[in-house]
């Protein structure tokens, strides 16, 4: 017998509606803490849109470090390859 894991859910369906406010130059909307907690939101959040609306999920810890490291990686090598060498290297390609 094969089981999903993803349809055993520990945590309760809350539906409601919430109106969305004025938060400085943007717009947002209040999440109240029970849902915070049952859906495990914390700090950062990743937000995306699908066809049905938005999907708001925790960022783990290890995407954080990817994103961290990707940047990192993208200002060394802007740095490395920014050059006059480079740009001479490449430009009979």
């Amino acid at each position: 017998m094969v089981v999903d894991l993803a349809l055993l859910c520990d945590y309760n369906v809350i539906t409601m509606r919430a109106s969305i406010i004025q938060i400085g130059n943007s717009r947002g909307i209040r999440i109240p803490k029970v849902i915070l907690e049952e859906c495990g939101l914390e700090n950062d959040v990743e937000i995306k849109v699908t066809p049905s609306g938005l999907k708001i999920t925790p960022v783990k810890e290890q995407q954080r470090k990817v994103s961290e490291t990707l940047a990192l990686s993208q200002q060394v090598l802007a740095r490395e390859w920014d050059t006059p060498e480079e740009d001479a290297a490449w430009a009979n390609l």
